[in-house]
């Protein structure tokens, strides 16, 4: 019975680098000592590269989420401030923003969090 290939070819890691990169880092550990890796090992490795890849971009397309929507508060609270005939954002004005921006749920926990 044939086992069947769950990552495609375009997401494995070449083999000869992952080789590379793991000999390279035991020689580092352990110069006196030629390690040897085998072929499930080295699968082990390049599976653990390729999912910490992936946890990586997941984690930046997050980060980028989060910065334009910090932006997005930003900016309405910096209208609300104005509309306010003031020049200071306070929280209350951050709050009314994330409240418009239909994230009401938020409000209170972060209320509660300044109040303190």
């Amino acid at each position: 019975m044939e086992t069947e290939k769950v990552v495609s070819e375009m997401e494995e890691l070449p083999k000869t680098i992952v080789r590379r990169v793991v000999k390279d880092k035991f020689n580092e550990c352990s110069p006196d000592t030629d390690i040897t890796v085998n072929k499930d090992s080295l699968l082990a490795f390049s599976e653990s590269a390729r999912i910490f890849i992936h946890y990586l971009s997941a984690t930046e397309a997050i980060t980028n989420h989060l910065i334009h929507d910090v932006g997005v508060f930003s900016t309405k609270a910096n209208d609300i401030c104005k509309e306010s005939k003031r020049q200071t954002i306070n929280a209350d004005d951050v709050l009314k923003a994330i409240e418009e921006i239909d994230f009401p749920e938020f409000v209170g926990p972060l209320k509660a969090s300044l109040d303190g």
